[in-house]
Formats: C-alpha cells, structure tokens, sequence
C-alpha cells in the first residue's frame, strides 16, 4: 500500500508556475480556526500578515484551497474560509438533512467576525456566493462589496446535473489514480498537475490506502451544490440580491459546466441595473481553476 505525503503548503511554487505568476519564496499562509458554535470550528486559510482585506467563500464540495493561485496572483492579505462540513471545518448543526444557506451564513459570519471584520468585500463562488447573499441579509455590516462567481439565486439545471453527477459519485476510491481519473474525465479542460493538486487538498487517504473526499466526512449533513432541484431551492435569495446596498458583481464561465444562464443574468441586471457583470472565455463553473489570474485582476478592480 503506498501512502501519498501531504504537504497543504507545499504546492505553490507548482501553482505559480503553471499560471505564470512571479514566486519568490513561500507566502504567509497559516491555518486558523474558529469556534462558531459550542463544540464546532471553522477553519481558514490567513494570508498575509496585514488585516484581511477580503474574505473567499468556495463552492460546495470543495474547499479553502480552491483559491490559491488566485491568491497569490492578488497578494493581497485576505482569507479564504472553509464552509461547514468542507476542508478541515467542523460540521453543520446536528440533525441531518441538507444545511440551509441561511445555516452556512450564521456559522461564516462568526468567522469573519474573528477574522476579518473590516474586509472590504466578499467574494463567493456557486455555493460560497450563494451564502454570501444569505450573509448580506444575515449581517450586512460584514459585507462591504458582494463578488459572486458563476452563480445566481437561479441554477442552471444542464451544469448543474453533471456537477450533481460527480459530486454523488463513489464514497471512497480504491487508488489515488481511480480517483484522479474520475476528476480527469470531469474537468477535461484542466490539466493533470492541477487535478493532482485539488485532490490532495480536498480528500483523505485511510488506513486501508483506500480514499475519500473530505466533504464525505459528513455526508448527508453538507448541502451538494449546485442542486439540480426542478423548484429550485434557492430562488429566495432574489430577495437578498434585490436587497443589497453595495456594489455587486457577476464573474460568469462563459464554457460549457456553467451554472448561470442568460435569463438568470437578465433577471440579475432587471434587479440590480447597476451591477457589473463580467464574462470569462474559457472557463466553466470553477472560474477559479480554469482562469484564476483573469478573476484575480477582476476582483482586484472591483474591490481595490
């Protein structure tokens, strides 16, 4: 049985360099975590030593490190939180059952709160943006600027039943490489070393060599995302955007596995005439992965 070492941060000289991006020894990045509610912690990514300017919120089934070669092409001060049941967070409150965005938002808006109180903005993407609406109507004073990527209070159904697919896909995986090549096939755009990198952070390998993703920890108590329900259970969240009093922007995939559709962004700017929106060549759902530097200067120009 061959056992994978796991360095958390030892991948971004690996990151930088498939981006492009200059590297000029290890960033400061270190692992915080937070009490939430009696018994249960959150935990982020801190970078830089500067108070946080800007707080990221990731999609449903992955986890903090989804950002970093976003991070380091912002190098900015800034933390990347790990949403409930996801990376090296504790879970949701008991009771089984998808958790509520309203429940991801009560926990989050305890760690920045913590973390990063002054932040200039909240950047969200797919089940992180969707929490970010539900934090600006939860705790409006923690958000200053609302950046959301790939998704609307309106899913798409077409993107989100291949994502449905693969997140509900096998529990555990026998190899590392029948993991990786289930991921592979998924994201057939992204590159190897990049898929290798995402699954080291987002799955464990047990005692018996075999693997599962961290998020199935607390399978059945962790929101899959984004859901492919016919009604739709977010639609609510309209409201919220409709309610925002800060500036917002839309970071859209514009390839194939998006989630938004041209009728969600009309209804998007119907709502909300002022918002930016932004379109991105190239990418699918995970703006992040597929074109991280181009969202880095994107939110860099929409929260300076």
């Amino acid at each position: 049985m061959e056992r994978i070492p796991y360095d958390e941060f030892g991948f971004f000289p690996e990151n930088a360099a498939e981006f492009g991006l200059p590297y000029d020894g290890p960033p400061a990045v270190r692992r915080e975590f937070v009490e939430v509610r009696p018994g249960a912690r959150l935990s982020a990514l801190a970078w830089g030593t500067a108070p946080p300017e800007l707080v990221l919120l990731h999609g449903g089934a992955q986890n903090a490190h989804t950002w970093d070669t976003v991070a380091l092409a912002l190098d900015r001060p800034l933390v990347a939180i790990d949403l409930p049941g996801h990376g090296h967070s504790d879970a949701g409150p008991a009771g089984g059952g998808p958790l509520a965005v309203e429940d991801l938002a009560a926990d989050v808006a305890a760690a920045v709160r913590a973390l990063a109180p002054d932040a200039a903005g909240v950047v969200g993407m797919s089940l992180g943006g969707l929490t970010t609406l539900a934090l600006s109507a939860l705790a409006p004073e923690l958000v200053r600027r609302v950046a959301l990527v790939d998704v609307l209070p309106t899913v798409d159904p077409r993107g989100a039943a291949a994502i449905a697919a693969f997140v509900h896909g096998p529990e555990r995986f026998d190899s590392f490489e029948e993991l990786l090549a289930r991921t592979m096939a998924h994201n057939p755009t992204r590159s190897e070393s990049s898929l290798r990198r995402g699954i080291l952070h987002n799955a464990l390998q047990l005692d018996d060599g075999r693997w599962v993703w961290r998020y199935a920890r607390h399978r059945g108590g962790v929101p899959t995302e984004p859901p492919a329900d016919a009604d739709n259970r977010y639609e609510a969240l309209w409201e919220a955007v409709s309610a925002l009093t800060v500036p917002l922007m839309l970071v859209r995939g514009m390839a194939a596995g998006s989630v938004v559709g041209d009728d969600a962004e009309k209804e998007l700017l119907a709502r909300r005439p002022t918002a930016r929106v932004e379109h991105v060549d190239g990418a699918g759902h995970s703006v992040q992965g597929d074109r991280p530097v181009e969202l880095a200067a994107l939110i860099h120009s929409f929260i300076p």
